[in-house]
């Protein structure tokens, strides 16, 4: 769909807000697009530095909240990213935008589209959640509400990972537009303001020991054992002690640039390669960097690496794209 009209999206992470310009570049939501980050977010603010160095399709503009989230107009479209937050469920309730549309926030995209086609009472909860039965019914009656704007012809998803075929099927069965894209105005970008890093080995940094899913001395004790010179990307959760343990090794240089490593490595070269634990970052470079030659390959994660905290069933979420290559 081809959207002419005007459009306002809330954005929490660094992805959102990159997902919600190639929306805008692919004419998924209209010329008039106002883009407002969620306040005081480091690395939303550095996002947002970034992308107003660079040419920003016309039309759209970015600018932090001031007032907290928000509401659509009857005639606007509305952008969003995190579909699972309950202060987003919350105001979807009362808000009667002319079309919603969801941009990628990670894997969790994936889940949101499960709990999507899962049928009525399918309420929309992280993972891991363990939730109150109000928080409950917010998640059931938000589930409600967008599955309704599906039916209607009113939910477009925009998304770079690739929907697996079945489910794929079972969201355009609700009546939904699904859209996949491939970050064409990020690829038609100078990388001048990230050079390439010299090393050959480039390590993705994970979020993965910080939320207590894998034990910190594996991770750390893989990592170690890398072959050097590594040049080792930060994720924008990752421990402070952690990443300072990693700054000390010798032959690791940490590159903490702030922003979407989609930005900050689109510029590899043959000869380079990337490693990472399984995440969504996997799925994106691999559609950036796979033109180039450069290979982006998942390290699959040892059963002695997970915490009690990891269930079957999220581990088996979290490594679902570990070897998918990105869909055309």
């Amino acid at each position: 769909m081809r959207e002419q009209g005007s459009a306002v999206a809330w954005v929490e992470s660094p992805l959102q807000l990159l997902c919600a310009v190639e929306a805008r570049h692919a004419g998924v939501i209209g010329p008039d697009t106002r883009v407002v980050t969620r306040g005081r977010l480091p690395g939303l603010g550095v996002t947002r530095a970034e992308l107003d160095a660079l040419d920003l399709p016309p039309g759209l503009r970015i600018e932090a909240a001031e007032a907290g989230m928000p509401r659509p107009g009857r005639h606007a479209a509305w952008v969003l990213g995190d579909a699972f937050s309950g202060r987003l469920q919350l105001t979807s309730l009362t808000a009667f935008p002319s079309r919603m549309v969801l941009v990628d926030d990670g894997l969790a995209t994936i889940r949101l589209l499960e709990l999507l086609t899962a049928g009525l009472g399918a309420p929309l909860l992280r993972a891991r959640a363990e939730a109150r039965p109000t928080r409950r019914a917010l998640g059931v009656a938000a589930g409600i509400r967008l599955r309704a704007a599906a039916r209607a012809g009113r939910l477009t998803v925009f998304t770079a990972l690739p929907v697996p075929a079945g489910l794929a099927a079972a969201v355009r069965g609700l009546g939904a537009e699904l859209i996949t894209h491939d970050f064409a105005w990020l690829r038609s970008q100078p990388a001048r303001s990230h050079p390439r890093p010299p090393e050959s080995t480039v390590v993705l940094g994970t979020s993965l020991v910080r939320n207590g899913l894998i034990h910190r001395d594996r991770y750390l004790a893989w990592l170690f054992a890398l072959e050097g010179p590594l040049a080792y990307y930060p994720h924008r959760r990752e421990d402070p002690g952690d990443l300072a343990a990693v700054r000390d090794h010798p032959g690791v240089t940490v590159y903490d640039a702030g922003v979407p490593v989609e930005m900050t490595l689109r510029d590899l070269r043959p000869g380079q390669r990337v490693l990472s634990l399984p995440s969504t970052a996997v799925t994106s470079l691999r559609v950036l960097l796979g033109a180039r030659g450069v290979p982006v390959e998942t390290v699959d994660v040892p059963d002695d690496w997970w915490t009690p905290s990891a269930s079957v069933s999220l581990r088996s979420h979290l490594q679902m794209f570990a070897h998918e290559r990105a869909s055309p």
